[in-house]
């Protein structure tokens, strides 16, 4: 009975409405904010692949074009060119502090009869429905236009593809109890540079 009175006077009172208000406001306050806090992972995310493609594009493009294994003075003489760039694809990942996701203890596969190599990571926290690929194509051609001749340009492609988790789904159900979101999505970044010889 005491709750009841106590509810009647919040109500009619001008505290009380804004009390109220503010209890129907802010579920849909935490959600809008938290959606923009998530939204700026994913973007920040996004940026950091980009640097991590670009490093690989970058290793990859001073490598000969030819040659599909580097020669180097190390034991075991050569080693795969997308190997080298998988190298500094996962470099770069881990300098962003970044799960590569086992990255560099995956083996490469090369597509018979072209220059495009496959490495699927699953370790960490990926598993194999959401897993980092990194596809690299040594043997990219594109036209581009060299005085007034339209010619094949022949360039290194990385491409990346990483699973992001959203943390929205956990707020969503503030505003509606039952609803649900896409838990994980993936990421793709990809950058080309041509080969410099």
């Amino acid at each position: 009975m005491r709750l009841r009175r106590t509810l009647r006077w919040c109500c009619h009172a001008e505290s009380g409405v804004q009390l109220v208000e503010f209890a129907v406001v802010l579920p849909l306050l935490v959600v809008f904010v938290y959606g923009i806090f998530d939204f700026g992972n994913a973007f920040n995310l996004k940026q950091k692949l980009a640097n991590a493609v670009r490093d690989g594009a970058r290793s990859g493009a001073d490598l000969p074009s030819g040659d599909t294994l580097v020669q180097t003075s190390g034991p075991g003489g050569s080693i795969p060119a997308a190997n080298l760039i998988m190298q500094a694809v996962d470099a770069s990942l881990i300098a962003s502090q970044m799960n590569d996701c086992g990255l560099a203890t995956v083996a490469g596969v090369q597509t018979p009869g072209t220059l495009i190599w496959e490495y699927d990571a699953t370790g960490g926290s990926c598993t194999a429905a959401n897993e980092l690929k990194l596809t690299i194509n040594r043997g990219f051609l594109y036209k581009a236009t060299i005085n007034s001749n339209l010619v094949d340009v022949l360039a290194t492609q990385v491409t990346i593809t990483y699973p992001y988790a959203w943390r929205f789904n956990r707020v969503i159900t503030l505003v509606s109890p039952g609803s649900t979101y896409s838990g994980v999505v993936t990421i793709t970044s990809t950058s080309t540079m041509v080969n410099a010889d």
